[in-house]
């Protein structure tokens, strides 16, 4: 008999599991992919560490999470500073003086600051939707070009259509400061992340291509309780109706050159451009192997966002009010089951960045 059978060998449930081997419980894990590690889950191709589903860059103020991953893994100086391409123009971002710069030709924080300031007059009164928060808080020009299109393919609604709340602040700097991220740690597992997860579950029992809702009672027999990271609307069997999310497509491409375009990331604003960025993943570690070497080819992935359908793998909820009010409905049902904790993005139907997952599941794990 194991005491925790966790479904799911993401982070939420490999840091579970890890912390209740640490106490000496005896634990299962099973997941129903091949792999471990969820969607943090890298692959190694021509010596470059590619993150299969979708960039991850690892970010956070907590010291205990920080200090808690770095035992797992040595952690790289990788700074996020993305690039914009809006039509073959090419923009810093976050916005920053170097954003404004290229956009009005200001030279000064003041001039930037003006120009700002003159254009979110334009929306009077409070914002009734996405396209009127964003103007009201950097101005036209800068949601045409860098907000507006890519908005829209992410979601796959106009942004007219999209509740304000969605970007409530933008961040904007009056500095030539490029990263991307205000966290004071931040960085990308050296040898990538699925080693890292390696060395979370050692010692550990997985059994992978194992689907936990497909053999819930018998799986359910083996353990005092079930830590589960999937879709909660599912493990519902949608009984009260599907909860939404959006989902991402990847085209990977392996290249006989040694750069692409220059930066891990590069975001495609415009609305006609199908994809939403280009990811170059050789840059997430410098464009070196681990013994050092210029890496000579280039893995690239072009992500495109999509409406989710049962079948897809979900990426993030759509949070707005009409989801939200189901997913309540969800919750409380789920407070109701007997020996169950449901955790991560999908079991709690939150857009949660790595840092947060791993701290949700430090937490859960000292509660329980």
């Amino acid at each position: 008999m194991y005491d925790y059978l966790i479904v799911g060998a993401g982070l939420y449930g490999a840091v579970f599991a890890q912390k209740a081997k640490e106490q000496g419980k005896k634990v299962l894990v099973i997941d129903k992919r091949d792999n471990i590690a969820g969607n943090v889950y890298t692959e190694k191709i021509e010596g470059i560490n590619v993150h299969k589903y979708g960039a991850h860059i690892f970010h956070t103020n907590n010291k205990e999470v920080w200090d808690y991953v770095n035992r797992f893994a040595v952690f790289n100086r990788f700074t996020n500073s993305p690039v914009a391409n809006y039509k073959g123009e090419l923009f810093s971002l976050p916005f920053n003086m170097y954003t404004f710069n290229k956009m009005w030709g200001v030279v000064t924080p003041e001039e930037a600051a003006a120009k700002i300031e003159e254009q979110r007059k334009e929306i009077t009164g409070e914002p009734r939707n996405l396209e009127e928060q964003a103007i009201s808080l950097v101005g036209r020009d800068i949601y045409e070009k860098l907000i507006k299109g890519y908005t829209e393919k992410q979601w796959g609604r106009d942004c007219k259509e999209l509740p304000s709340f969605i970007i409530k602040r933008l961040p904007v700097r009056l500095t030539f400061d490029n990263n991307y991220f205000n966290a004071l740690y931040q960085g990308i597992p050296v040898g990538g992340y699925t080693k890292m997860v390696e060395n979370m579950l050692e010692g550990i029992e997985v059994r992978l291509g194992v689907d936990y809702l497909e053999n819930k009672d018998e799986l359910d027999k083996l353990a005092q309780k079930v830590v589960y990271t999937g879709a909660i609307d599912a493990y519902f069997d949608y009984k009260l109706g599907t909860l939404e999310y959006r989902s991402v497509r990847f085209e990977n491409e392996l290249l006989d050159i040694p750069n692409f375009q220059g930066n891990a990331a590069v975001n495609y604003t415009d609305r006609e451009t199908p994809w939403t960025r280009i990811i170059e993943h050789k840059w997430f570690e410098f464009g070196k192997d681990e013994n050092g070497n210029d890496i000579p080819k280039t893995v690239i992935s072009r992500e495109y966002s999509s409406e989710w359908k049962p079948g897809d793998e979900p990426y993030y909820p759509v949070n707005d009010e009409k989801n939200g009010a189901l997913y309540e409905e969800y919750r409380k049902l789920a407070e109701n089951e007997k020996n169950i904790i449901f955790g991560g993005r999908l079991g709690e139907y939150k857009y949660y960045d790595m840092d947060a997952v791993i701290a949700s599941a430090l937490e859960k794990f000292k509660n329980v």
